[in-house]
C-alpha cells in the first residue's frame, strides 16, 4: 500500500448493513452477553441512550464522531453528573493522572467503536487508549451507538475497515485539528462480555461515524 492509498478510504465500508445482516449480528451479539437495541435513525437512537441513562448519573462520553453528530455530549453536559465537565475543570498538565482516572471508571461510559462483525465481535481502535480501560472493564456500564455501516462479516475484515477506512478517515481529522496524523497505536477486540446487563450496543440504520 502505498502512503498516498493509505490516505484514500474505501469507500465500500460505507454501505449500511442488509436488514438480515443487521439480524446476524445482533443474535451473535446478544449471544456474546452483549444487549442490542436497534434504531431506525439517529433521532430514535438518541432517545435510547439516554433511556438508559438514569437520572443523575455519573456519565463519561467517550471522543466519537458519532455522539457528536447526534449532540449526545452536550447533552449529558447539560442533564448529567458529566465526567467530561468535570475533566474540564483541571489542570491536564499537574491534574493528568486524576484525570485519566475520572475517564476510565464511571459509572456510565457512552461510545462507539469501528467494526462489528455478524459472528458477534466489536473492534475498537485507538491511538492513546484512553477509552479503552473503561470499555474493557473499568466503567460499570457501557453503551455503545453504531450506525450500521460498521458491520462486517468476519473479524478479518473487520480489522480491514479500522485500516483501510477508520485510520484514513480519523488521519485526516487529527491532521485538520492538531497538525499530526493519526496511528492504530491500540487495539481492543471485544469477543465476549462476561458481565450481564454490563454493555448495551444501539445498532442505528444510518451511515454515522467513521
Amino acid at each position: 500500500m502505498t502512503a498516498l492509498s493509505k490516505l484514500i478510504p474505501n469507500r465500500l465500508y460505507e454501505k449500511l448493513a442488509s436488514d438480515a445482516q443487521i439480524e446476524r449480528a445482533a443474535h451473535a451479539l446478544e449471544s456474546h452477553g452483549i444487549q442490542v437495541i436497534i434504531a431506525a435513525n439517529s433521532e430514535e437512537a438518541k432517545a435510547q441512550v439516554f433511556n438508559l441513562l438514569p437520572e443523575g448519573a455519573e456519565v463519561f462520553t467517550a471522543a466519537s464522531r458519532t455522539l457528536d453528530s447526534m449532540a449526545i455530549p452536550a447533552e449529558v453536559n447539560a442533564r448529567y453528573d458529566s465526567v467530561r465537565a468535570k475533566m474540564a475543570l483541571l489542570d491536564r498538565k499537574t491534574q493528568g493522572r486524576e484525570i485519566t482516572k475520572l475517564s476510565s471508571i464511571p459509572e456510565f461510559m457512552v461510545g462507539s467503536v469501528h467494526a462489528v462483525t455478524e459472528t458477534g465481535h466489536v473492534i475498537i481502535a485507538s491511538g492513546t487508549g484512553s477509552q479503552l480501560a473503561g470499555y474493557v472493564a473499568a466503567a460499570a456500564h457501557v453503551i455503545w451507538v453504531v450506525g450500521t455501516q460498521k458491520i462486517v462479516p468476519s473479524l478479518e475484515i473487520g480489522l480491514k475497515r479500522v485500516e483501510e477506512y477508520t485510520l484514513p478517515l480519523e488521519s485526516a481529522r487529527a491532521f485538520k485539528a492538531y497538525g499530526m496524523r493519526s496511528s492504530i497505536n491500540k487495539l481492543l477486540i471485544v469477543n465476549k462480555e462476561s458481565m450481564p446487563g454490563r454493555t448495551t450496543m444501539i445498532l442505528v440504520k444510518e451511515n454515522l461515524g467513521f
